[in-house]
C-alpha cells in the first residue's frame, strides 16, 4: 500500500477529527480568500470613484485637498472658481464637455451639491458606468433635488418627499432655507461612491437660496423672476474630445493668469490617495493570515494530540517492516493531505459566498465583485500554506520518527 493510501485510511479511522480540522482550515482559507477579492474590489472601486473625467479644476490649494472636496464630499474649498473663467474654459474647443460643483450646503448631515443634468450624462464610476436612477429623473425645475441611495434609504425620504437644505455643513444648523422648499424628484441607484451621500440640486437653486442674504435673513421674493447665473462655482470637472491635449489644457489652466487656478489628473490623486488610506487595507490583510496561521495551528495540535495515541499503530507497523522514514513520510502525508483539503474547501467555500453576496453588496453598496478565476499571486498564497501545512507536519513527524520500537511495543494500555 502507498504512502499516501496509508495515510487517507488512517485519517479515515480518525475521521471526526480530520474533518474538523479540514474545516477550520477551509474557512481560514475563505476568510483569506475573501479579504484579498474584498481588497482588489476595493482599491478598483476606490479608482474608479470617478471615471471618464479627464481633469477637475478649482482654486489653486493642494492636489488632495481638490480631490477630496470635489469626490469625496470632505473638506472645503480654499476658493472659488469664478462664473466667467469657468465659462471660458468650458467653451475652448478642445474641451467636449464640463460638470460645475457648487458645494456649501447640508441637508441633515449630507452634503448638498449644485450641478446640472450633464452631471448625470457625463459622470461615471466603477470603470465606465453611467449614474442610473432607481426611481423618478433628473432636473427639470428649480426646486427639484435628486438624492443618492444612501440619503434617500437612511432618512426614508421616497419621490415627493419634501427637502429643506441648510446653510453650511454640520449636522444640526439653525440656518435653514425653510422659505424655498425643494421637492425629491430622483433617488439614483447605489454606486458604492460618495454619489450615495449627496444631496443633489440644480446650480441655479444655489443661487436662489441664497439671493438677498443679511445678516441671517433674507428678503422672500420672486426668485424664479430673477437672474440666477451664479457668480461663481466651488469646482468643476472637464472631459477633453482628445486624451492626448489633457496634459496641454492642465498646463494652461494651471498657469490661467485671470485667476489662481488648478488642475489635476483624478487617476493620479486617487492613486495618491490610496497610498495614505491603504494601511487599513493592508492591516486586514494581515488579520487575515494570522487566521490562517491559526488554522494550521489547529491542524499541528490535532496530529501532536493524536500522536500520543498511536504510538502503538507506529510500533505496529515498524514490526511490519516500515522503516523510521516511513513512518515520518506517514505523518507528512497526512499533515499534507489536511491542508490540501481544506485549502480546497476553502475556495469552494470563498466562492459560494461571493456568489450568494455579490448582488447584495452591488445593490446595497455598488461594490462589485467579479467572479474571475484565482489569480497567479492567489495560486501561490494557496500553495505556500499547503507548504506551510507541510512544514508544520514535520513537528509530528519528526516526534514520531525518534520513538523506537520497544517504546510502542512495551507501551502499556
Amino acid at each position: 500500500m502507498s504512502t499516501f493510501a496509508l495515510a487517507w485510511r488512517s485519517l479515515g479511522n480518525r475521521r471526526g477529527t480530520a474533518l474538523l480540522t479540514i474545516a477550520a482550515i477551509a474557512v481560514s482559507v475563505a476568510l483569506l480568500l475573501g479579504v484579498q477579492k474584498m481588497r482588489t474590489a476595493a482599491r478598483e472601486s476606490f479608482a474608479n470613484t470617478v471615471s471618464g473625467v479627464d481633469l477637475i479644476v478649482g482654486a489653486r490649494s493642494g492636489q488632495l485637498n481638490l480631490l477630496l472636496y470635489s469626490v469625496f464630499r470632505v473638506g472645503d474649498a480654499t476658493a472659488n472658481v469664478s462664473w466667467s473663467s469657468y465659462q471660458k474654459i468650458a467653451h475652448h474647443p478642445d474641451v467636449e464637455w464640463t460638470i460645475p460643483i457648487s458645494l456649501g450646503d447640508s441637508h441633515r448631515g449630507f452634503r448638498v451639491l449644485g450641478t446640472n443634468n450633464d452631471y448625470y450624462a457625463h459622470y461615471r464610476h466603477a470603470g465606465g458606468r453611467a449614474l442610473g436612477f432607481a426611481a423618478g429623473r433628473g432636473f427639470e425645475d428649480l426646486y427639484d433635488v435628486v438624492l443618492g441611495a444612501d440619503v434617500a434609504r437612511e432618512l426614508g425620504y421616497q419621490l415627493g418627499s419634501r427637502v429643506i437644505v441648510a446653510h453650511g455643513l454640520g449636522d444640526v444648523s439653525f440656518t435653514l432655507h425653510k422659505d424655498q422648499p425643494f421637492r425629491v424628484v430622483g433617488i439614483l441607484a447605489p454606486t458604492g461612491t460618495p454619489v450615495d451621500r449627496t444631496v443633489h440640486v440644480p446650480l441655479e437653486a444655489i443661487t436662489a437660496i441664497h439671493l438677498d442674504w443679511q445678516g441671517g435673513t433674507r428678503a422672500i421674493g420672486d426668485v424664479r423672476n430673477r437672474d440666477l447665473t451664479p457668480d461663481a462655482i466651488t469646482a468643476f470637472m472637464v472631459g477633453m474630445r482628445s486624451k492626448v491635449m489633457t496634459f496641454t489644457m492642465q498646463r494652461a489652466i494651471n498657469e490661467y493668469r485671470g485667476e489662481p487656478l488648478l488642475a489635476i489628473l483624478p487617476g493620479v490623486a486617487l492613486t495618491q490617495l490610496w497610498g495614505l488610506v491603504g494601511i487599513a487595507d493592508t492591516a486586514l490583510m494581515v488579520i487575515a493570515a494570522f487566521v490562517v496561521f491559526a488554522g494550521l495551528l489547529g491542524m499541528l495540535t490535532a496530529i501532536l494530540t493524536s500522536l500520543n495515541e498511536r504510538r502503538r499503530e507506529m510500533a505496529i507497523l515498524r514490526s511490519v517492516g516500515a522503516r523510521p522514514r516511513h513512518v515520518f513520510t506517514l505523518l507528512i502525508a497526512e499533515a499534507g493531505i489536511l491542508a490540501a483539503s481544506g485549502v480546497l474547501a476553502g475556495i469552494a467555500l470563498c466562492y459560494g459566498l461571493l456568489i450568494a453576496a455579490a448582488p447584495l453588496l452591488e445593490r446595497r453598496y455598488g461594490l462589485v465583485l467579479p467572479l474571475t478565476g484565482l489569480a497567479p499571486g492567489d495560486i501561490a498564497l494557496l500553495a505556500a500554506i499547503v507548504f506551510a501545512g507541510l512544514a508544520m507536519g514535520s513537528i509530528p513527524a519528526w516526534r514520531a520518527y525518534r520513538n523506537t520500537l520497544s517504546d510502542g511495543l512495551t507501551l502499556r494500555i
